[in-house]
């Protein structure tokens, strides 16, 4: 990034937010204000559970433990920032804050689609291979599962960002959209992106491309399996085990294939605001209350610690009586 073009951006943006003139920025807020906070609740608690109960020390919860951090992380990046403009005259982004926040989303959804897709593997080996599941998803591979899925999301945000914002920015500073997303910001740009845009769009398109691969060849090796299962309950387990991930990957992966695969004849300033809400809003929000409510494991954790923080508040009480 030169010299010159961070001189000539140096001004703030300002972000027009998810409805320009909103009737009930009041009700809006609740509503948001709602589901970030239970987003951020659901996935405390299960990266909580999973570091706790012993049972979900296993690399399916490990991998799903980061899937809720990158969450956690994801929805902080973008609804602060949009509640706080909702109760807000000045909507304004300073454009270091806007290049923070292209790089942080970059780099999380790009390491949630890797994440995603090394998870069907995990789902892959514990259905297919079940006797060489401990060896081939040992903690060394874990690991190296989730720094991958970690740095190879960074390796798009380090990419795009640098180059998206050294592009001149003289003409209105109003990006319309609730914080910065590229396509948005460079609206404004005073000079031609449309190459930018293209290898952009072709560099999404790759990235969609290999966790993608991953879950089509995972999910085709576990049906081969299961319809040749003899046993009903084994077929159970094994649609048990994946269902939840199968959920998730639909969420994400749809809306996902609506930003960076569709042309741009398909899109508005509207639709690709409503797209971008139901994925840094509430697909972070879904996922965990997803894997709780399908997931006994977690299910039955979760009421292990509501049970002994119940107990452990009767026995504080108890103890007040008798010392009174």
């Amino acid at each position: 990034m030169n010299m010159e073009a961070i001189f000539q951006n140096s001004s703030d943006f300002i972000l027009l937010g998810l409805i320009t003139h909103p009737m009930f920025p009041g009700l809006i807020f609740a509503v948001v204000f709602s589901i970030f906070v239970v987003a951020v609740t659901a996935n405390v608690v299960m990266i909580l559970l999973i570091h706790v109960d012993s049972r979900l020390h296993t690399p399916m919860y490990f991998l799903l433990s980061q899937l809720s951090i990158m969450d956690t992380v994801y929805i902080c990046i973008t609804v602060p920032k949009m509640l706080q403009d909702l109760l807000s005259k000045e909507k304004t982004i300073s454009f270091i804050g806007c290049a923070v926040q292209i790089f942080l989303y970059l780099t999380l959804i790009g390491g949630e689609f890797f994440l995603l897709g090394l998870m069907a593997y995990d789902r892959y080996v514990a259905v297919c291979n079940p006797l060489r599941y401990p060896l081939l998803m040992n903690r060394r591979i874990c690991l190296f599962m989730v720094v991958g899925s970690w740095v190879g999301g960074s390796l798009d945000g380090f990419m795009l960002t640098p180059v998206t914002m050294s592009f001149p920015y003289c003409g209105s500073r109003e990006i319309n959209h609730f914080f910065c997303e590229i396509p948005a910001v460079l609206k404004l740009s005073c000079i031609d992106t449309s190459l930018y845009e293209t290898l952009m769009y072709s560099c999404c398109v790759l990235m969609l491309l290999i966790p993608i691969s991953i879950i089509s060849v995972s999910y085709t090796r576990i049906l081969i399996t299961v319809h040749r299962m003899n046993s009903s309950e084994g077929r159970r387990k094994a649609f048990a085990t994946c269902s939840s991930h199968i959920m998730v990957v639909s969420i994400f992966y749809g809306a996902a294939f609506y930003t960076n695969v569709l042309p741009h004849s398909y899109h508005t300033p509207e639709k690709d605001k409503v797209v971008s809400a139901f994925y840094t809003i509430l697909t972070p929000m879904l996922n965990p209350l997803i894997y709780s409510l399908r997931n006994k494991d977690v299910a039955t954790a979760l009421k292990k610690m509501l049970g002994r923080c119940t107990a452990t508040q009767r026995i504080r009480a108890g103890e007040g009586s008798t010392n009174y």
